[in-house]
């Protein structure tokens, strides 16, 4: 009886398939971890990665104003791309796109109560986060609003 310890040219196959294999699986789970997250604005975009992408401030002022002061900012920083005004909402609510250091930038304003306004700066590149941006124009909007 011979008992043979290497499989020989069986071998070099089946690891060929099972790097073939590893690597579909891998892929495969990239493909499932990729996927969507909302905006601010309400849409959708492509992500890599789930962290924190935004940030939010309140301030002392009218809808009207602190939209208009981020609609400055975005067009002081970068491009403005697209203005959301959602139809369910009375003007309480509003929202835009634009782009900024090559990075996707979304803003929402809306009425925490008719004297106070939140907005929310959200700021992504294609498949990550870039929170330090957001809070960057974050900041430049409550300068815009003292001036």
């Amino acid at each position: 009886m011979r008992i043979v310890l290497d499989a020989g040219g069986n071998f070099d196959c089946n690891a060929a398939n099972m790097k073939t294999k590893i690597f579909a699986a891998f892929a495969g789970l990239v493909i499932v971890t990729a996927g969507c997250i909302s905006t601010v604005s309400g849409t959708h975009t492509a992500a890599l990665t789930w962290s924190k992408d935004h940030v939010t401030e309140r301030y002392q002022r009218s809808v009207d104003q602190v939209y208009q002061a981020s609609v400055a900012v975005i067009q002081n920083n970068g491009v403005l791309i697209t203005e959301f005004i959602p139809h369910d909402t009375t003007n309480v609510v509003r929202s835009l796109q634009g782009k900024v250091n090559q990075r996707n930038v979304w803003v929402k304003v809306e009425a925490v109560d008719p004297k106070i306004t939140s907005v929310t700066v959200q700021a992504r590149t294609a498949m990550n986060s870039d929170v330090d941006l957001a809070h960057q124009l974050e900041k430049e909007i409550a300068l815009q609003l003292a001036r």
